[in-house]
């Protein structure tokens, strides 16, 4: 079941979307993040070594993560994946569609599966020219940091506020 905001819907993943998921991701990154890569083949490669059909489809369906993508007129716009350690480990908008909300509905969407989770704190790497989207998001911006791939990116983290606790049930009639 998904969310319509917009003309995108927002939805769980499943491992039937990562033909296209993946696509996704190596044009975001080959794209989007040409100025984080400067065009460096070493660095493209080892960026996107491990955005396979094979790779984003078993990311999708390990029950252990939470994998949200996004859609318009029946096309993947974008994608977010959350792991139970807090990390946004994906957070990609299809190029041509920034700055639209996309990224912004895909965000909140993680973190609300994160305040269900009893998550406290969400991490993330993101190259340079996404950290200023993370940060208009409540993201704390602590430093420089190679990601595994080589990329020299930004740390973020974002503290979250806990759900509202259930109301507790009083089992007595006293007055406190």
């Amino acid at each position: 079941m998904g969310i319509q905001i917009c003309g995108i819907d927002i939805r769980q993943a499943t491992p039937d979307d990562a033909t296209a998921a993946c696509a996704l991701l190596r044009q975001s990154i080959e794209q989007g993040c040409a100025a984080d890569h400067s065009q460096r083949p070493e660095l493209l490669q080892a960026w996107l070594g491990n955005k396979t059909t094979q790779n984003v489809s078993t990311w999708f369906a390990s029950p252990s993560n939470y994998a949200v993508v996004a859609e318009q007129a029946g096309q993947l716009v974008g994608l977010a994946l959350l792991t139970p350690a807090g990390k946004l480990a994906l957070c990609y908008v299809q190029p041509g569609r920034l700055r639209s909300g996309i990224g912004s509905e895909l965000l909140a969407a993680v973190e609300t599966r994160a305040r269900a989770w009893n998550i406290s704190k969400l991490h993330m790497h993101s190259p340079a020219s996404a950290s200023t989207f993370f940060e208009r998001h409540g993201y704390v911006n602590a430093g420089k940091d190679k990601a595994c791939f080589g990329l020299e990116c930004d740390f973020l983290w974002k503290q979250l506020d806990a759900m509202e606790p259930p109301a507790r049930k009083r089992f007595c009639n006293c007055s406190n």
